[in-house]
């Protein structure tokens, strides 16, 4: 938009009568423009959290969600910053607070936390990551037959808050056992469990970290019991954003690997792409998890 200049110091008097100051008379027209262009107030945020159970860290994150939110930002026509939600309990606040517009939720429990309470909407589901399940690791040779055979042996987790944690809890009491029936330990990280199994500090092992069950099968160990699949990392929307926005970062996201830019985000990701999401596979695991 062209906004006529100021009178410059060296113009007659008589000039600044005739001519009333032209920014002044620009303005309301510039505002009547803005807001009639539909010109954001703020900047929509990505609200990002990968997990506990890996050793990643925020200055390791944030980088791999820029171009993704550049994408994201030039499909909805406004400006997009990312908040790495680096602990379970700042991302469970900003959600429940709804500080953050979209979510990449890693942990799914508290993704499907969010969609219960009314929150949030999921928007996609995380493609290769739609089917993650905990195997539970042990040097016995046959899987598992007899659950109540297990009461009183060793189980290694990792943290307790941890998606691959709250599965194994859902393995056992759909089992018919309550995790309080086993001598429950936690470790840090995924990577750690093997370490309990093969120096005998625990009879099973849960992890759902695929290079962490191959290297253990490829050292001899054996697998026992594995859990029903859970779609894991997962895109929300709040219900405070408009419908047609959450339509457009849906179908942003969903058409990601159909554009070069697309490519080059989920590149710099890590990740393949992303898929719809099932709200009858959700509410199944919703109460499958305990949610």
């Amino acid at each position: 938009m062209y906004i006529p200049a100021p009178l410059r110091s060296g113009q007659p008097d008589g000039s600044r009568t005739r001519h009333p100051n032209p920014l002044r008379l620009a303005a309301p027209a510039v505002a009547a423009l803005l807001l009639a262009a539909g010109a954001p107030a703020h900047a929509l945020v990505i609200g990002v959290t990968e997990g506990v159970s890996y050793q990643t860290t925020e200055s390791q994150i944030a980088p791999r969600f820029e171009p993704l939110a550049e994408v994201l930002s030039k499909a909805l026509k406004q400006p997009v910053t990312i908040k790495v939600l680096i602990s379970y309990t700042s991302a469970r606040e900003a959600l429940k607070e709804q500080q953050v517009d979209l979510a990449f939720i890693h942990p799914a429990h508290v993704a499907l936390e969010a969609v219960k309470s009314g929150r949030y909407q999921a928007l996609a589901w995380t493609s290769g990551f739609t089917a993650y399940k905990v195997s539970l690791l042990c040097k016995e040779p046959q899987p598992i037959s007899n659950w109540k055979s297990i009461s009183g042996k060793g189980l290694v987790m990792p943290d307790a808050d941890s998606i691959t944690s709250v599965i194994t809890r859902a393995m056992l009491r759909e089992q018919g056992l309550q995790p309080a029936a086993l001598k429950l330990t936690n470790t840090r990280y995924q990577d750690a469990v093997p370490f309990y199994v093969q120096n005998g500090f625990a009879a099973y092992g849960a992890t759902a970290a695929s290079g962490v069950v191959k290297t253990w099968k490829d050292g001899g160990g054996n697998v026992c019991a594995e859990s029903r699949a859970v779609p894991i990392k997962q895109w929300l929307a709040s219900r405070k954003l408009d419908a047609a926005t959450a339509s457009a970062a849906r179908e942003a996201l969903l058409g990601l690997a159909q554009s070069d830019a697309g490519k080059r985000a989920l590149a710099t990701s890590t990740y393949t792409g992303f898929v719809a999401p099932s709200a009858e596979v959700e509410t199944a695991l919703m109460s499958w998890l305990g949610i």
